[in-house]
C-alpha cells in the first residue's frame, strides 16, 4: 500500500497558489492514472486506485494547510497504514523554482503543514517539496504561499518533475533512485 498526500488548501481562493502545489501534483498524477472518484474521509477527499498490482491512495486533506496532520493520522490509522507506505507532496520557499527535492524523513522546517503531520505522526515519511521560490522584498510569507503560482517556465517545470516523480514512486521505482533522479 502506497499513500500519497498532497497538501493545499479547498477553496475557489486558493486555487494555483504557491500553498496548493500539493494539491496540484495530485490532481496531476490523478489525471495521468484517469482516478476521478474520492470518497470524503478521515477530514479529507481520498481517492483509491490500484496501480501495478497495489493499492495506492491520493489524499487532500480539507483541514486547511496548518491542520493537515489531523487528516494524515487520521488516514494511516483508517487504513492500517505505516509511516514507511505515506509521501507527503508540499511547496517549500526554501527550494528555488523549478526544482524539486525528494527527501525519506526530516525535520518539518518552516512549513506549517509539515508541521502539524509531524506533531502528529512523527518525522519517519518521505515528502517531496516543490520549490516556490522566496517572498519578494518586503512581502510577506502569507502573502506570497497564497498568492497565486506564476505561470512561467519554472514553475511548469517544478510542476512537471513532481508529478513525474509521483508517478514513479506509486508505479514501484525507489525513493532511492527517485532522489538519485530529481535530487542531482
Amino acid at each position: 500500500m502506497k499513500i500519497v498526500v498532497g497538501l493545499g488548501n479547498f477553496g475557489k481562493q486558493y486555487e494555483n497558489t504557491n500553498h496548493n502545489a500539493g494539491f496540484m501534483v495530485v490532481d496531476r498524477v490523478l489525471d495521468h492514472f484517469n482516478i476521478s472518484k474520492s470518497k470524503d474521509m478521515c477530514d479529507g477527499k481520498v481517492y483509491e486506485g490500484n496501480i501495478n498490482g497495489e493499492k495506492v491512495y491520493f489524499v487532500k486533506p480539507t483541514t486547511f494547510m496548518n491542520n493537515s496532520g489531523i487528516c494524515v493520522m487520521s488516514v494511516l490509522s483508517k487504513l492500517g497504514a505505516k509511516l514507511e507506505d505515506l509521501l507527503v507532496v508540499v511547496d517549500d520557499i526554501d527550494i528555488d523554482g523549478g526544482t524539486v527535492r525528494l527527501k525519506p524523513k526530516g525535520s518539518a522546517g518552516t512549513h506549517n503543514g509539515l508541521r502539524s503531520i509531524v506533531s502528529l505522526v512523527g518525522e519517519n515519511f518521505a515528502r517531496l517539496k516543490v520549490g516556490v521560490g522566496k517572498p519578494k522584498e518586503h512581502q510577506q510569507l502569507y502573502d506570497f504561499v497564497l498568492a497565486k503560482m506564476g505561470t512561467g517556465e519554472e514553475q511548469k517545470i517544478a510542476l512537471e518533475k513532481a508529478t513525474q516523480a509521483v508517478i514513479e514512486y506509486v508505479q514501484g521505482e525507489s525513493l532511492e533512485k527517485i532522489m538519485q533522479h530529481y535530487n542531482g
